[in-house]
């Protein structure tokens, strides 16, 4: 059964073209047979003529078909995160359905604005009793209480990261369901790379990038930061003295990886590192989400992560993400 609207039209033509074929031999026949004069007479006018109009015809069932492949195209921007509107003008019988897409196409916006809105007043909610209890931990250990203060500010730190976690979830799982604009890998990095070297100050860092300036990665910018931020920050930590970045495009993935002179990670515990909430090292900082939001992240936009061993010695973390 033809699924194809052209195979269906070029088929419907040909099957009405032959029955006017018969038709018009049976009325030909008609006539030399109630006017024998006629026959025997051949001109290759009426054949010209004929397939002239059969051409015409397959034009015009070409020419139908054109704002359909528009349609398409303007589909797949709208998927990428271009267009926020099937823009243009097409036939009677499917301009009503293009008004009712573009409809639900603003009325699944304003939603996803409503959630964005309802997240953030949640976030800001328990971010701000979270501040409050830093400084009351702060105030424990300035008056003797060092560990009490302590045992706080670690909880309080896995809070905060479970709301920057589920809040990167709400938000990625939004952006990737209605396509994201091209975002810059180059300048993400390098601000990236002058903040780490400032928080991790404390441990002499080589820190060293090869992405060219033209790759991007369809992800919102700030969930590329959070992702790379995360495995910058795993790698500051495990390093010794090097970490290095490089990046390529592999049809349409962006492929980073992320390589540091650490210890490196034993194959059977790497793909246990990427899971929600497991520490490998209990003595090192952390809640233990910083992989598992790389791993969700890059999923939801339909990328991956991947650990693997590191020509520098330590540990090599691949993310890959769509371009297109």
């Amino acid at each position: 059964m033809l699924r194809s609207l052209r195979s269906r039209l070029i088929l419907a033509s040909l099957l009405w073209t032959g029955g006017l074929l018969a038709l018009m031999h049976m009325a030909s026949l008609m006539v030399i047979h109630a006017f024998p004069r006629f026959r025997g007479i051949h001109s290759v006018g009426p054949i010209i003529f004929g397939l002239v109009l059969m051409a015409a015809g397959f034009v015009g069932v070409r020419q139908g078909l054109t704002p359909f492949r528009h349609l398409r195209e303007r589909l797949m921007a709208v998927r990428r995160g271009e267009r926020r509107r099937v823009e243009g003008v097409y036939p009677n019988e499917v301009q009503p359905l293009i008004d009712d897409l573009n409809a639900l196409l603003e009325d699944r916006e304003k939603a996803v604005k409503r959630a964005f809105a309802t997240a953030g007043d949640l976030a800001h909610g328990l971010k701000t009793p979270l501040t409050l209890l830093a400084q009351e931990a702060d105030r424990a250990g300035a008056s003797g209480n060092p560990e009490w203060a302590a045992t706080i500010n670690l909880h309080v730190e896995r809070m905060s990261r479970h709301v920057d976690f589920h809040l990167a979830r709400a938000r990625a799982a939004a952006s990737g369901a209605a396509g994201a604009a091209p975002c810059l890998v180059a300048p993400c990095v390098e601000a990236l790379v002058r903040t780490l070297l400032k928080l991790h100050a404390g441990k002499t860092l080589e820190i060293s990038s090869t992405i060219g300036p033209e790759l991007f990665a369809r992800v919102q910018p700030e969930d590329l930061e959070e992702m790379i931020g995360n495995l910058l920050d795993n790698a500051c930590k495990w390093a010794n003295s090097r970490i290095a970045l490089e990046a390529s495009q592999t049809g349409s993935l962006l492929v980073l990886k992320l390589d540091d002179d650490g210890p490196g990670l034993a194959p059977n515990l790497r793909g246990v590192a990427l899971e929600r909430g497991v520490r490998i090292d209990e003595a090192a900082p952390g809640s233990g989400l910083g992989l598992a939001i790389v791993r969700d992240l890059a999923e939801i936009y339909g990328g991956s992560i991947s650990l693997d061993d590191s020509p520098l010695g330590g540990l090599r973390a691949r993310l890959s993400l769509p371009t297109c």
